[in-house]
């Protein structure tokens, strides 16, 4: 098996199982992913790792805190990167994970909201305005029950 890549049939030894999951000490993750202990700690250190710990201070490593290892240990290894990068990386993978979430919650909010437009009779009030306007390309996809309509490129003001 490669440095640093797991088993593929999965850590044997886990001291902890619980309905959450399973746990792994140090010692397991260490000698699975063919590192020392020491090089966890390090990680745990830098703010890499964040291992829960048991009442008497035992680390154990849960199945996502080894997905994060093995991107740690794909940073380093195969792509020379050093911790402080490493760290970077991490960040940025965090906050990219976090704006897909806001992203995706705003278009699941816009879907509801055209959808309760159509159900209110939006056309009818258009009909009805002070001022008409003509539709915009998303109220052209509604019509057309088309979710997503390209939005034709703004021509310069004049």
């Amino acid at each position: 098996m490669p440095r640093g890549r797991r088993a593929t049939t999965g850590l044997a030894g886990s001291p902890a199982e619980g309905s959450a999951g399973r746990f792994y000490m140090i010692s397991v993750v260490a000698k699975a992913y063919g590192i020392h202990p020491q090089t966890l700690r390090l990680y745990e250190r830098e703010g890499l790792l964040k291992p829960s710990r048991t009442e008497g201070n035992t680390r154990l490593y849960s199945e996502e805190d080894l997905r994060q290892l093995e991107v740690i240990l794909n940073l380093t290894r195969d792509l020379g990167v050093n911790l402080a990068g490493v760290e970077i990386v991490l960040n940025m993978r965090r906050k990219m994970e976090q704006m897909q979430q806001e992203v995706s919650e705003f278009v699941a909010w816009v879907r509801q909201e055209l959808a309760r437009a159509a159900q209110e009779g939006w056309q009818e009030r258009l009909q009805q305005a002070l001022v008409r306007l003509p539709p915009n390309p998303i109220a052209r996809a509604v019509a057309r029950e088309d979710p997503v309509a390209p939005v034709p490129p703004a021509g310069p003001a004049e």
